[in-house]
């Protein structure tokens, strides 16, 4: 008993641990009863059982384990910490209790199991119980077994992976004990409930027998889907949810069948094992391919197709055996091995899937080619080849090969093509078929509808019908406005008829596309009815441009919201029935003069025509028939100017009041084409062609009026013709032009003799590019260098700019249609120009010959190879998609040894990416993947070449197809230190510009992970720098749950970096600006006449021989519209883009031409286009008419002013800059009325924008003109009305700092005006050490200085008295004296006044509510006063809404001058806001001074400043500092910049660590989760640091000792243990303290233990 004594008194978890087993089992017991007590999850006592919970279940004596077992499931289901435990904790389970005889045992190790799957453990604890599948002892095996039956039937298969359960239940189908076979079978039933025949392939090689039982045993199974019964943790909504069903009576809800129809559908190529089959094949397999005897490449076929048989295949190259099989379909003339040979293929692409895209391209043409065989077994394994095939890829892959074959000869082939096409289309959802891909098809389908043979037909009705059902009608319509009633209504029947695919490629992901799928047809069916458009569009002549497609989809957007203005089409009319018409609309007298001889009459009928026309009702105009009046003899020959011109604008009327149709512009637009030269006319009838082109729509107008101006000789009308066209499309947006026709006239222009044709051909041609950009000038290669030199000096001018917000054409369709469409047109803009280009078939050219010569011996030979197909390439200049066997014999040369033929391989491959445009997409997997490998060579110069192709691949492709798939991940995978660098590099760099990314980048986190940790420390950088990429798309959740896999240390480490790399995850990519850029002008419906905002930078950049009066009657015209655009949360978006460092931080000495640049960018969408052009043209003059502009739209435009005010003040910095008084004097004008109105309008100023502003206006207080001194100081005075007087105050502080002594004593100034107005509370940081730096100044050289810096504290002592001695610190007896001496003089006079007279006198600001300024001299007064009666009163019209008490009564003051001293009382009352706290503006710790820089001009310097911050008493502060050098001490390159500093930064560290220990663990009001951020900073810095030995080693023995001493301080810390996660905190300062003794000099280590030891012997004899 004594023995028990002992024990007895121990605490628990010494018990738990003790070697006596009654001991243990006391301690279980007590253990357990504490588990159930303690409520909360995260209680610090649990962290004391961490390391006990595996012996408590593998405990050795039976009795206690039982107990053991209960305990440690209480603490499982109760401990936040549990999951630490669960890998350990289950492998005790699975060896030590599913072994034991008892039955009660097992249970609560079954429990245990199912507990931490429920604490989100699922995988841990799975891939320990299929380990124990593997132990010899079968009870293991049995429970094992049946532990994974329970967790599946409980949790479901979306929890429980089941891939690894299948691939290991066939083997214990084999066991020789039954228990073992039983258990395995009721497993196989478990799984075959929730995955059904997915299970049937993975089982297929099991025991005939027990098959046969399994079979049995399936079909006893309820058809229902099954349910999850226990969930997770993180799922208690869904177990809420499945409660209340039960007690419902177990009614499901559809959503829950949705979900579980997801869960059931598990695709059965994911449950199988690959098999490898290049190895199997015969040795002499290509010879017998070869052979003549049919006998042999039968048995060599039915080699390979035995082998293709397995329905899941290793990936390898496969290339030679795939051509293999393509030359039998090609060329051999048995027809019974060609289809031997397409199984085979189909068989390869079904094994393969995905991996098999890389040949895609190579068998597609070949097979399609083949369909010209009858034979039905021939066509039926074509069919199932090339099903298969398509699978593995992308139907934009292949659209070049499937498209090339719809035309051809034979008709069995075009039917093929187009059912093939058919049964793909199921496979696909709306976001598969874009608008590019869906446009030639659907152009080659119609063709084929009209075919003499009737299956050609068929198939293209059934294609056609089976897009619609995919994509919907709204988006297939625009392509079928040229098919007649009875082939749309054959087309809608076949679309009836479709039944998608319910999965692709049976994939997991299946039911989810068919669920896209499914929900296509709602759309479908709800425009059903406005089909109407489309339909009557054909009798419509010279409507070559719809078919574009693009107009004809703006009309049926249009057709919905307005049905008044779909299309108009009408008959054209005989001439006695448009007489007849007119006749009853218009007057009889204005009927009978159109004709005369007499101009007067022809003049008054024309008026009187114009009348009627104006009051005729929309319903009531009969438009041709009035345009045909109009053209009636002497028509568009009229010779009076003045009747024409009522002509033109007459047509106009027309064109805009009426329901005017194409026939009825047919009738007029040759008449205005030969007007539009006239220089009377001219203008007339151009507005005319702009009401056409509004009514008709653009494209189809304006390549009417091209073709015709062309179709005379006048090159004045050209000329003409080309400049209304440039502005049209400025005014009317780019969808649906006709580009091809355009160039062809563009091209007939720049050819002509007149110089006036050819530079408005040019600015048509700079208008274009503002749309097209790059790709434009491809057309004009081939010009004469003089002329390519000039369109590349217009290209020039119009780079950077974004092409303006249509104003015209956009007023019918809704904001929902614009949207669509500009989302559309960015989609496919950039492809359909690249479409026109005229392209070469060089598949021809590349003949077996030059392939031979690639794949040479002789290095010389291969050589010459590459030199010819390298001329091939250049000669063609643009070439298709198809270039033979090209592809896989320059990916051979990619790995050659002789490293200068890899160089020119890649240099073809970057030629061949800028000849076959968007095409190369079909290419990526089979040579652009190859070119990833090349980043793997050890030469830095072929990896850069990699690299350039890599890059200029992708500007032709997009990332999405070099991310799909496993290629990436394979090379990531691979353990080459080069290519891991810069492949992750490379990634690093392009996933943050991309919005969304395929869900396969996930298969290259677990190599991502592995990069962290490799050998290399280049690649380890590089991985670091690619996490937050990575996490930016896949999420912070998922990149932590794939760290779960890894091991212990490993997992430590990464999820480490993991919160490091969150911190800095860039945002996504906002919509492109386009969208956005469509929602001014739908908003703002009154802007209609700015039309002119595209013609002012045409008239004054290109077109300078116009008439100069015209050219101003134009200007004025087009500036009528707003200036500034309201752009919905445009500011709030640069906002977050400036803080996620996406663009350029608004902080500089003098401005870069990056910066201007960007405002440049950012400016475009939110003011008008020609403001823009005057804002930044090199003209000062141009300058100050643009800043008269934005004054007088200031107030009528107030709201879009506030939205774009950050840009406007970031402006008016840069023209601070500038050398031009005129322009200054005028920005300051404009910046008085500005904040004036933001004042009114109770605006405050963000700190964005007023960092972006406030530093620079303050150095112009400095300047040596006395005039923008006080403009300035008026506006400093109006800012305070806007932003809070403490924020402003920092900024005058910096501003005293400057070289500058007038802009030193003007700060000082008006920091004494602050303090005067606002009290001591203004001062920031704190009033200590802000008087402090202000006090330095008394000291001064200069006298205005000093006298300043006096005033100053004098304001300071009026407001706080003698406290301001404290304040400033210690002063020279000197300044002192000085000091003393001007208080005395101030308390002479009265405080507030005797101050303000020893000042400079300063000029009373413009803005009558200024009342904290101090008052002008007295001799100043009247003068001042007067002017300021009058501002008043001009203000006082437009703000009658300012309160008494802030106005002032400036007669009193006139005759009163002593009043002025009781000012300040008046406002006092209403300056409790500012009085209040002020958080300190984060601008305060890195100063936006443009003077920061002359400060600290060195990397010296700079790092001093820094180092000096993190000792810094606000926590914000030092963490920003702490980040700095951390970035600095992470990247090797730059980390010995702080060699020489490593004293001074762990001094600042140990002050920050005792800062934190007195001040800040003792402050309540600090939130503590900052003060822990601040110590892991800390400490992550020293880490970084001690990691580096060279500057670890730097740190002297009297500084470690402090350090140490801090860091020991923080270890025994209690109120660290308080905080969350305090504990990680505590073992984070033992491992920095383990790495400060490994890296430091060992003999500074050995001293300071000694001192250490020394100290502590010292204290304890002291104690004692």
């Amino acid at each position: 008993m004594g023995d028990d004594s002992e024990w007895m008194k121990l605490p628990i978890d010494q018990k738990c641990e003790h070697k006596i087993w009654k001991a243990r089992l006391n301690g279980y017991e007590e253990a357990l009863k504490l588990f159930q007590k303690i409520e909360d999850e995260k209680s610090p006592e649990w962290g004391k059982y961490l390391g006990l919970i595996k012996k408590f279940v593998t405990d050795s004596n039976a009795v206690a384990q039982l107990k053991g077992l209960e305990a440690a499931l209480a603490f499982i289901e109760n401990a936040h910490v549990a999951g630490k435990t669960t890998g350990e904790v289950v492998s005790g389970v699975v060896c030590k209790v599913f072994n034991q005889p008892k039955a009660r045992a097992k249970e609560l190790g079954a429990d245990i199991c199912l507990m931490y799957i429920e604490i989100e453990k699922a995988e841990v604890v799975q891939d320990e119980l299929i380990k124990g599948l593997d132990n010899k002892n079968p009870k293991i095996v049995v429970t094992c077994i049946e532990t994974l039956r329970k967790a599946l039937c409980e949790f479901g298969s979306k929890i429980i992976t089941l891939k690894p359960v299948v691939k290991v239940l066939p083997k214990q189908f084999e066991s020789r004990e039954k228990a073992v076979r039983d258990e395995a079978k009721l497993l196989a039933v478990e799984i075959y409930r929730w995955i059904r025949d997915a299970l049937r392939a993975p089982l297929q090689n099991i025991n005939s027998v027990q098959l046969k039982e399994l079979e049995e045993e399936w079909v006893k199974l309820p058809t229902g889907a099954p349910k999850q019964t226990r969930f997770l943790r993180s799922q208690q909504d869904l177990k809420a949810k499945f409660e209340q069903q039960q007690a419902a009576g177990g009614d499901e809800a559809d959503g829950d069948d949705d979900d579980e129809a997801e869960v059931a559908h598990v695709d059965p190529y994911e449950l199988l094992e690959a098999v490898e089959i290049l190895s199997k094949l015969p040795k002499d397999f290509y010879e017998k391919i070869e052979a003549k005897k049919w006998q042999e490449r039968k048995e060599a076929l039915e080699a390979v197709e035995a082998l293709t048989k397995n329905p899941k295949l290793e990936s390898g190259d496969y290339g030679d055996l795939v051509r293999a099989l393509k030359k039998v379909i090609g060329k051999d003339a048995n027809v019974m091995l060609v289809a031997m040979a397409a199984k085979c293929l189909a068989g390869l692409a079904a094994g393969l899937r995905k991996k098999f895209g890389t040949y895609a391209g190579l068998v597609v043409p070949t097979i399609l080619e083949k369909f010209k065989e009858k034979k039905p077994q021939v066509v039926q394994s074509l069919q199932e080849a090339i099903d298969a095939v398509f699978l593995t890829t992308t139907l934009q892959n292949i659209s070049e090969d499937v498209l090339s074959v719809m035309d051809n000869k034979n008709p069995s082939i075009k039917q093929q093509a187009s059912l093939f096409l058919a049964r793909s289309f199921r496979h696909c959802t709306p976001s598969m078929l874009p608008k590019s891909v869906l446009k030639p098809f659907c152009a080659a389908f119609l063709k084929q509808v009209n075919d003499s043979a009737p299956e050609v037909r068929d198939a293209a009705f059934e294609a056609l019908g089976t897009a619609l059902k995919v994509v919907g009608e709204k988006a297939v319509n625009p392509f079928l406005t040229d098919v007649d009633k009875l082939k749309l209504d054959k087309i809608k029947e076949c679309a009836d008829k479709v039944e998608l695919a319910g999965k692709k490629g049976g994939g997991g992901g299946g039911e989810k596309k068919e669920k896209a799928a499914a929900k296509a047809p709602p759309p479908v069916e709800a425009p059903a009815k406005q089909s109407g458009p489309p339909k009557k569009a054909p009798p419509a002549k010279a409507a070559g441009p719809p078919k574009k497609g693009k107009p004809a989809s703006a009309q049926s957007a249009k057709s919905k919201k307005a049905p008044d203005t779909k299309e108009i089409v009408e008959t054209e009319l005989s001439p006695e029935v448009c007489e007849e018409k007119a006749a009853a609309v218009l007057p009889a007298t204005c009927m009978q003069l159109l004709d005369s001889a007499n101009w007067k009459e022809r003049l008054a009928s024309m008026e009187e025509f114009q009348k009627a026309v104006e009051q005729m009702d929309k319903s009531e105009m009969p438009c041709q028939a009035l345009v045909k009046m109009l053209a009636k003899k002497p028509g568009w020959k009229e010779t009076n100017f003045q009747v024409m011109q009522m002509k033109l604008h007459i047509v106009g009327l027309i064109a805009q009041k009426g329901s005017f149709s194409k026939t009825s512009a047919l009738v007029v637009l040759d008449g205005l084409v030969d007007k539009i030269g006239d220089v009377k006319c001219g203008g007339k009838a151009k507005e005319a062609l702009t009401a056409i082109g509004e009514a008709c729509c653009l494209p189809w107008t304006a390549e009417q009026v091209v073709s015709m101006a062309f179709a005379q000789k006048n090159p004045k009308n050209q000329a003409e013709t080309l400049n209304w066209l440039a502005n049209a499309m400025k005014e009317f947006g780019f969808a649906g032009i006709n580009v091809k026709a355009f160039i062809n006239n563009v091209k007939t222009a720049l050819a002509a003799t007149n110089p006036a044709v050819r530079t408005s051909a040019i600015t048509l041609l700079g208008v274009m590019y503002l749309y097209m950009g790059a790709p434009l000038r491809m057309f004009f290669e081939d010009e004469k260098p003089a002329l390519l030199s000039q369109i590349d000096a217009e290209f020039e001018k119009m780079q950077g700019q974004s092409p303006p917000a249509p104003t015209r054409g956009t007023k019918r369709a809704g904001a929902d249609e614009e949207g669509d469409a500009a989302e559309e047109e960015v989609d496919s803009g950039a492809g359909d120009i690249m479409d026109l280009l005229p392209r070469t078939d060089i598949s021809d050219k590349i003949t077996s010959d030059m392939v031979s010569k690639i794949s040479d011996k002789n290095w010389k030979i291969r050589k010459e190879g590459l030199d010819e197909v390298a001329a091939v390439i250049s000669e063609a200049k643009f070439i298709q998609a198809s270039i033979g066997e090209l592809p896989m014999a320059l990916k051979g040369r990619l790995g050659d040894s002789n490293k200068l033929l890899v160089q020119q391989t890649l240099n073809i491959l970057q030629q061949i990416a800028t000849a076959m445009g968007p095409s190369l997409k079909q290419h990526v997997r089979n040579l652009g993947i190859p070119v990833v490998t090349v980043l793997g060579d050890s030469k830095p110069n072929v990896r850069a070449a990699a690299l350039s192709t890599l890059n200029t691949w992708v500007e032709q492709t997009g990332m999405k197809e070099w991310l799909e798939g496993e290629d990436l991940s394979e090379e990531l995978k691979k353990e080459n230190p080069f290519l891991r660098q810069e492949l992750l590099g490379w990634l690093a760099e392009k996933l943050p510009t991309l919005r969304t990314v395929p869900t396969d980048l996930m298969l290259c986190v677990p190599h991502l992970y592995t990069c962290l940790e490799d050998r290399s420390g280049d690649v380890r950088k590089k991985a670091q720098d690619a996490l937050p990429s990575f996490m930016m798309h896949l999420g912070y959740e998922k990149m932590i749950k794939a760290a779960g896999k890894l091991k212990p240390a490993s997992k430590d480490q990464v999820v480490g970096m993991l919160e490091k790399a969150r911190a800095v995850m860039p945002a996504k990519p906002a919509v492109p600006v386009k969208a956005a850029a469509s929602k001014p002008a739908s908003s703002a419906p009154a802007a209609k006449p700015a039309s002119g905002s595209c013609t002012f930078p045409l008239i004054t950049g290109v077109v300078g021989k116009k008439p100069p009066v015209k050219a101003g009657a134009k200007d004025e015209e087009d500036r009528s519209g707003p200036i500034f655009l309201l752009v919905p949360n445009g500011k709030e978006q640069r906002i977050k883009e400036e803080k996620a460092l996406k663009i350029l931080k608004w902080n500089f000495i003098t401005p870069r031409d990056e910066y201007v640049e960007q405002l440049k960018a950012q400016m475009s969408t939110s003011l008008a286009k020609w403001l823009q052009d005057e804002l930044y043209h090199f003209d000062f003059q141009r300058h100050v008419k643009a800043i008269g502009a934005m004054i007088e739209h200031m107030e009528p435009e107030c709201e879009a002013v506030i939205g774009c005010l950050d840009l406007i003040l970031k402006w008016f910095t840069l023209r601070f800059f500038d050398t031009n008084t005129s322009v200054l004097m005028k920005a300051l004008e404009f910046l008085k009325l500005l904040f004036t109105m933001l004042s009114r309008k109770n605006y405050q100023l963000s700190d964005y924008e007023a960092s972006s502003f406030i530093p620079y206006l303050i150095l112009k207080v400095g300047e040596s003109k006395d005039g923008v001194r006080k403009d300035v100081r008026a506006i400093l005075t109006m800012l305070c009305k806007v932003y809070a007087a403490s924020k402003v105050f920092p900024f005058l502080m910096e501003g005293t700092k400057s070289k500058n002594s007038k802009q030193r004593s003007e700060c000082l100034e008006e920091l004494g005006c602050l303090i005067e107005n606002f009290g001591m509370n203004v001062c920031q940081p704190t009033p200590a050490k802000a008087l402090k730096d202000i006090a330095i100044h008394i000291g001064d050289r200069d006298t205005t200085v000093r006298n300043a810096a006096l005033n100053t504290v004098v304001a300071a002592y009026n407001t706080c008295g003698d406290q301001v001695f404290k304040l400033i610190g210690n002063l020279s007896e000197k300044e002192m004296s000085m000091l003393e001496e001007r208080i005395k003089r101030s308390a002479k006079k009265t405080p507030v006044v005797s101050a303000k007279q020893e000042r400079p006198q300063r000029e009373h600001p413009a803005n009558p509510n200024a009342t904290f300024l101090r008052k002008p001299a007295q001799e100043e007064v009247p003068n001042k006063l007067n002017q300021a009666r009058a501002q008043n009163a001009h203000l006082e019209q437009s703000a009658p809404s300012i309160p008494k008490e802030f106005q002032l009564d400036l007669d009193v003051f006139e005759n009163n001058h002593t009043c002025a001293s009781d000012i300040p009382d008046l406002v006092q009352h209403k300056l409790d806001e500012v009085l209040e706290p002020v958080m300190i503006p984060e601008r305060k710790i890195r100063s936006v001074s443009p003077h920061f820089d002359d400060i600290h001009n060195s990397t010296a310097s700079t790092i001093n400043f820094v180092i000096s911050q993190v000792a810094s008493g606000d926590i914000n502060t030092s963490i920003q500092a702490l980040a700095q050098i951390d970035e600095v001490l992470r990247q090797a390159d730059k980390a010995e910049a702080m060699s020489g500093h490593i004293d001074q930064f762990l001094i600042a560290t140990f002050m920050q660590l005792r800062l934190i220990y007195n001040t800040h663990m003792a402050d309540d009001r600090l939130d503590k989760k900052d003060i822990f951020k601040l110590y892991s900073c800390i400490i992550g810095n020293m880490l970084s640091l001690f990691s580096m030995e060279s500057l670890a080693r730097e740190a002297s023995m009297g500084v470690l000792k402090d350090l140490m001493h801090g860091l020991i301080t923080l270890m025994l810390d209690s109120r660290v243990e308080d905080i969350e996660d305090g504990q990680q905190l505590i073992r984070s300062v033992n491992l920095l303290v383990v790495r400060v003794l490994e890296k430091s000099d060992q003999t500074n280590i050995l001293r300071l233990s000694t001192v250490l030891i020394w100290t502590a012997s010292c204290w304890m004899c002291t104690t004692s």
